[in-house]
């Protein structure tokens, strides 16, 4: 049994949810978070978790997306009041993409964590070559009442501790299988079991031996086997232990 925790299943082309669904259960994988990217996206992704068995949704804006939007805490936990969707995000904090005075992103990236401690869902928190921003509004914004997910971390170990110390779990993608991940595999060697995810972001970032292609669900399968043979672990252990974080997370 596997959960991947963070992938986007309406953002997978040519390819429909039952279909890749379908195929990921055929390796073992069980259950998936979609997670939301933009307030467009999100009627089809909120369908797609009401029809479809083990499939739920976040309802979020990521740190990318519509730069000239104003999203109001009210409108996060309204579209979150369903049982479907479990958590609020992806948000956070990306300077890699966006550039220039970058205040409303840190703004709405603090809307999230209000709507989130609201209603009391946990945060999935996107962060790229910004985390000392990341880590600051996370502890002003007192995130750690709700916690969440550090999703796709690459980050050191330095930076995982603080964020366990926030009540976040550390989630790994494809990223980790590749051969100049040095960061993301000396961390997955440390974190603790307990807090450990694993993730697709598919479309994006498949794993080795996908690399460069499309990403699908069913191939959170290599990313927990990567870090299995990486801690010297059996691969049920891994499988076992993710499983049982996501459902004590939601």
């Amino acid at each position: 049994m596997l959960v991947d925790s963070h992938c986007h299943l309406d953002l997978i082309k040519n390819s429909d949810p039952d279909t890749l669904v379908s195929n990921a259960q055929a390796q073992g994988v069980t259950h998936f978070l979609s997670v939301s990217i933009d307030l467009d996206h999100f009627p089809r992704l909120l369908g797609i978790a009401q029809r479809i068995n083990n499939v739920f949704a976040s309802v979020g804006i990521h740190p990318n997306s519509s730069p000239d939007l104003i999203v109001e805490v009210s409108t996060l936990t309204n579209l979150a009041d369903d049982p479907n969707v479990i958590a609020i995000g992806e948000t956070g904090l990306d300077y890699f993409r966006s550039i220039g005075d970058l205040t409303w992103q840190q703004q709405r990236f603090r809307t999230h964590i209000q709507a989130a401690k609201e209603i009391g869902k946990p945060l999935i928190i996107h962060s790229r070559n910004a985390i000392s921003d990341t880590l600051r509004i996370l502890r002003e914004e007192k995130a750690a009442d709700v916690g969440g997910i550090m999703h796709c971390f690459v980050e050191d170990w330095e930076v995982a501790q603080q964020v366990m110390n926030m009540g976040f779990y550390i989630s790994f993608s494809g990223i980790v299988t590749f051969k100049n991940a040095k960061v993301s595999q000396s961390v997955a060697k440390q974190v603790p079991l307990n807090v450990m995810l694993v993730e697709t972001d598919s479309p994006y970032l498949a794993p080795v031996p996908y690399r460069g292609k499309t990403n699908y669900p069913a191939y959170v399968k290599q990313v927990a086997e990567f870090i299995a043979k990486l801690r010297n672990e059996s691969f049920e252990t891994i499988a076992r232990v993710t499983t049982e974080n996501f459902f004590r997370l939601f």
